[in-house]
């Protein structure tokens, strides 16, 4: 709980002028919100990390300081996001995230640079699914979100999570099975994906330091 109040404490001096207080604060989350964009969506991703901590400030008045910083920074990351691909389609054009995924919204190859094989794919499977799974199972197995902050950011509650989980994870699998009997490999298991994910997020990690 203290470092979720440094984190506040740290907004709330931004949002009254200081800027040195919002440097830190920016040094301290960067890499996370970064992290969010970059497999989702291929260009303006600073921008969007941008405007992220800039919609914090501007809300951060408003929001319960017995909760999780990390799950307002996503949450509200996650509403950039989608505010972005609206921003992108015409007016009339609207979009349904539970079956539209970033390939469908952004059909680039992922920002993420992998050198393995089973990275590669990885990135592609989550970039195939639709994008309320791939935000789900990213905040799970990348940045180790607890239930009830999974729950803050979604806007679901815990059972909610729980069932998202679980069917991101079923169209995860199918969409690396089929991906790797296309390209000759053996199928997958969960543990497999799971391990894949933690290398993946080190590797990148690795890259970015």
């Amino acid at each position: 709980m203290a470092a979720a109040r440094d984190d506040f404490a740290l907004l709330d001096a931004w949002a009254a002028g200081d800027r040195q207080s919002g440097g830190e604060l920016l040094a301290r989350h960067f890499p996370t919100v970064f992290r969010f964009f970059r497999n989702k969506i291929t260009t303006g991703t600073e921008d969007l990390v941008q405007q992220t901590f800039l919609a914090c400030v501007e809300t951060h008045a408003s929001f319960r300081r017995d909760a999780s910083f990390r799950a307002f920074l996503l949450g509200t990351a996650r509403n950039v996001l989608y505010n972005e691909f609206r921003r992108r389609r015409r007016k009339d054009d609207r979009i349904d995230f539970t079956s539209a995924s970033a390939m469908d919204l952004a059909p680039s190859p992922s920002a993420i640079v992998a050198e393995r094989i089973d990275h590669r794919l990885l990135l592609e499977a989550l970039r195939a699914i639709p994008l309320d799974y791939q935000i789900a199972l990213e905040l799970h197995l990348w940045e180790g979100l607890t239930g009830p902050e999974m729950a803050q950011v979604l806007g679901l509650a815990e059972p909610g999570v729980r069932s998202r989980l679980r069917r991101a994870k079923e169209a995860l699998g199918q969409r690396m099975t089929a991906l790797r009997r296309s390209a000759g490999l053996l199928d997958s298991t969960a543990a497999d994906l799971e391990q894949w994910a933690a290398s993946l997020r080190d590797a990148a990690a690795g890259r970015d330091g």
